[in-house]
């Protein structure tokens, strides 16, 4: 089985290369599910019923998310029906509308976390995905992590904590790739951060300008997403065997296009 599981797209340019790049790759590598990291989609921060249905349309089967969740208000009232394929943050207080994982949406299971380390003040993660996992969570098919967080040292610290029980912990959130995909000791495949959909020419998808303007004056800016040139598309491809629900391999995808 082939998991797909793509970073932060970032805006109407990152979609643009999900819309150009995802129903190929689907073929060309013979990917059985595709999770999304979502949480950018509209405008660069937040997302919404229609950038979600436009990736779906495209090949993403689950969408997952993080701190941004909440700044698009219109997609709240629709994170508890059942038919959105998106997922908040698992450890969010109890209460807290969404839902933090599925395994109803195909051969695979998904869990989305979010990090405490310069993130925010979240129940813990490590805790939570326990007492998921305990319950009976996802029980015959493979399970995949997204760990939306800031700290290298606690993505890695998570997928340690969940080697052998999962197929795989990815992290997201910086928008930077990282090279360090391997599979641990049990079986667990981990890669440090996905990346992003977003422009070559950027700041973290972001145009050059108003990040910019934000570190010299130190005065918050609202950033736009740059919508067109060259696009980075970073993924990571999980092959896992179907009868341990373990990986067998973990190697990044990476490409670039013009939108």
């Amino acid at each position: 089985m082939r998991v797909l599981m793509i970073g932060d797209v970032v805006g109407s340019g990152g979609r643009k290369a999900v819309n150009k790049l995802l129903r190929n790759l689907r073929s060309e590598l013979d990917i059985d599910f595709v999770t999304l990291q979502g949480e950018n989609l509209a405008a660069g921060i937040g997302l919404t019923v229609d950038t979600v249905a436009e990736m779906t349309e495209a090949g993403a089967d689950v969408i997952t998310t993080g701190n941004h969740v909440w700044d698009k208000r219109e997609i709240i009232e629709h994170l508890d029906d059942p038919y959105l394929p998106v997922l908040r943050p698992l450890n969010y207080p109890p209460g807290t509308p969404g839902r933090g994982s599925t395994d109803d949406s195909g051969p695979i299971a998904v869990i989305n976390l979010i990090g405490r380390v310069w993130v925010g003040e979240f129940d813990s993660p490590f805790a939570v995905v326990d007492d998921l996992l305990a319950g009976g969570f996802g029980q015959g098919k493979p399970i995949v992590v997204d760990f939306h967080a800031e700290a290298t040292s606690e993505k890695g610290a998570l997928a340690w904590h969940l080697d052998g029980r999962v197929a795989a912990v990815v992290g997201t959130h910086t928008h930077v790739p990282t090279s360090d995909c391997k599979v641990l000791p049990e079986g667990t495949g981990f890669v440090t951060d996905l990346g992003m959909v977003g422009a070559v020419d950027s700041i973290l998808g972001v145009e050059v300008e108003g990040s910019l303007e934000r570190f010299l004056t130190n005065r918050r800016q609202r950033m736009q997403p740059v919508r067109s040139g060259l696009i980075n598309f970073n993924s990571v491809l999980i092959d896992i065997d179907s009868s341990t629900g373990l990986a067998t391999s973990v190697e990044r995808v990476d490409r670039q296009i013009e939108v």
